[in-house]
C-alpha cells in the first residue's frame, strides 16, 4: 500500500479523494479535494481512469485504507493513502477548510433517545401507558443494531442544523462561506 506523509501533500500532482461522509466534508477538508463518501466510492470510480493518479483520505486513515483496498480489487493501479488523514495534516499544520462542524448523527441519536427515555419514564408516573414510549424506543435501538438501519438517525439527518450544501470540491466556490484554517 502507497502512503504519503502530510507533509508530502504539498507536492501531490493527482486528484485527492476524501472518503468521508458529506457533513464530515462540510466541516472541514483540504483545499481541492472532493467528496466521494466511502460507500459510493466504487460507483464514482467507474467514470474514472484506472491509472489516474488519486489520494484517498479520510479523518484518521482507516476509511481511506479501505477505500484503497477496495480500488485495488478493481483495477486502479496509481493511488495512495494520507497516512494519518486530516488528524495527521492538522499536526503537520497543513493547512485546511474549515466550515460549520454538527455534533455526529450517532450522538445525535444517543442524545434524542436518551431523551425520550428519560421523559417516558417521568411521565409514567402520570399514565403507564407511557411506558409503551420506553418500549418503543428500546425496540428501535435493539433493531438498528441488529439490521444497521436506523430510521432515528434517517430522521435527524433530514433536520435543518444538519443540512450541507451539495458542494464536492473545493473549487465550486463555498470558500467565501468558509474560513481557512
Amino acid at each position: 500500500m502507497r502512503t504519503l506523509s502530510a507533509d508530502q501533500l504539498s507536492s501531490w500532482k493527482g486528484r485527492i479523494v476524501d472518503v468521508r461522509s458529506l457533513a464530515e466534508f462540510a466541516g472541514e477538508r483540504l483545499p481541492g479535494a472532493e467528496c466521494v463518501p466511502l460507500d459510493t466510492l466504487l460507483d464514482a470510480a467507474a467514470s474514472w481512469k484506472r491509472d489516474e493518479p488519486l489520494l484517498l483520505m479520510c479523518k484518521s486513515g482507516a476509511r481511506s485504507r479501505q477505500a484503497y483496498d477496495q480500488l485495488a480489487a478493481v483495477g486502479f493501479t496509481n493511488h495512495a493513502t494520507l497516512g494519518g488523514g486530516l488528524d495527521a495534516c492538522q499536526r503537520a499544520g497543513v493547512n485546511m477548510i474549515r466550515g460549520r462542524k454538527t455534533i455526529p448523527i450517532i450522538r445525535q441519536v444517543l442524545i434524542a433517545a436518551g431523551s425520550l427515555l428519560l421523559l417516558s419514564l417521568a411521565l409514567a408516573w402520570l399514565d403507564a401507558r407511557f411506558l409503551l414510549l420506553t418500549g418503543f424506543v428500546a425496540l428501535g435501538l435493539f433493531m438498528a443494531g441488529l439490521t444497521g438501519f436506523c430510521p432515528m438517525a434517517k430522521l435527524l439527518e433530514r433536520m435543518p442544523w444538519n443540512r450541507v450544501s451539495a458542494c464536492t470540491s473545493a473549487g465550486c466556490g463555498c470558500e467565501s462561506a468558509v474560513q481557512q484554517g
